[in-house]
C-alpha cells in the first residue's frame, strides 16, 4: 500500500508540473477576444490566461479579501442570490482567507471557476461559476438555474476587466435575454497586476438607480511553479 502511494504522488507531483502550461497568444480564446488591446496588459497577467488547464488538473491562488461593502439593497440581493448557488459575497469579513481555483472541460471549450470564503461564523462561502467560450459575445457565465452573463472584455490601464453586456435565461434549447429592468445592475469583475507574483480580484456592481450594490476587493498570489 505504501509503494501504491508513494507512486501516486509521484505521478502527481509529474502531473502538476505540466498541468497547467502556458500556451501562445495566437491559441487563447482570452486574446483573441481583447484583440489589440491584450498587448496592454502586463506579462503576468497575460501569462495566468494563457495557462491551458489539462482536463481533470487545477490550478489554486490564495489570498484574502480586502475590502468588501455592501448597500442594504446588494446585501438582499445577495440573500436573495442563494436561490442560484450565492454568486455574490454573503458577508463583509475584510481579512477573510480567500482561495480561487480553476478547471477546464475535457474539450477546452470552458473554465470552472470555484471561489471559497472563508467567514467569521458559520461554514466558508463557495462560489461556482463556469466561464465558457460563447454567445453573442464570446464569452459567457452561468451562475445557476440557467441564469448566466454575456460578458465583454476590455482592458482599461493594464487591467483586464470582464464587463456584464446582458443578463439571461438558457432553459434547455431556449436562451432569451432578459429586459433591462430584470437586470441587477452593471457587473464588472477586474483582474489587476500588482507585481510580485501577486494581483488583485475586483467585484462592482452597480445599479443606474440604486448606485453601487457591491463592491469586493481580493488580493491573491501565484501558485508555486
Amino acid at each position: 500500500m505504501r509503494a501504491v502511494a508513494q507512486g501516486s504522488l509521484a505521478r502527481f507531483a509529474d502531473w502538476h508540473r505540466v498541468a497547467a502550461p502556458c500556451r501562445d497568444d495566437g491559441d487563447s480564446p482570452f486574446a483573441r477576444l481583447l484583440g489589440e488591446r491584450w498587448l496592454f496588459l502586463p506579462p503576468a497577467t497575460r501569462r495566468r490566461f494563457l495557462r491551458k488547464i489539462a482536463a481533470g488538473a487545477c490550478v489554486s491562488y490564495l489570498g484574502e479579501v480586502a475590502e468588501c461593502r455592501m448597500s442594504r439593497a446588494g446585501w438582499l440581493l445577495a440573500q436573495a442570490a442563494r436561490l442560484i448557488g450565492a454568486p455574490l459575497p454573503l458577508a463583509r469579513d475584510e481579512g477573510a482567507a480567500a482561495c480561487v481555483s480553476v478547471t477546464a472541460d475535457a474539450g477546452g471549450r470552458g473554465q470552472y471557476w470555484t471561489r471559497q470564503y472563508s467567514r467569521a461564523q458559520g461554514f466558508p462561502q463557495v462560489i461556482h461559476s463556469v466561464k465558457r467560450f460563447a454567445g453573442p459575445t464570446g464569452i459567457e457565465e452561468y451562475l445557476g438555474l440557467g441564469l448566466g452573463i454575456a460578458l465583454r472584455l476590455e482592458e482599461a490601464g493594464g487591467a483586464l476587466l470582464f464587463v456584464s453586456d446582458h443578463y439571461f435565461l438558457k432553459l434547455g434549447g431556449l436562451r432569451m435575454k432578459l429586459p433591462g429592468w430584470a437586470m441587477p445592475g452593471a457587473l464588472t469583475v477586474g483582474h489587476h497586476d500588482i507585481g510580485g507574483g501577486r494581483f488583485l480580484f475586483s467585484l462592482d456592481l452597480v445599479h443606474p438607480l440604486l448606485g453601487e450594490l457591491v463592491h469586493q476587493l481580493c488580493v491573491f498570489a501565484d501558485p508555486a511553479e
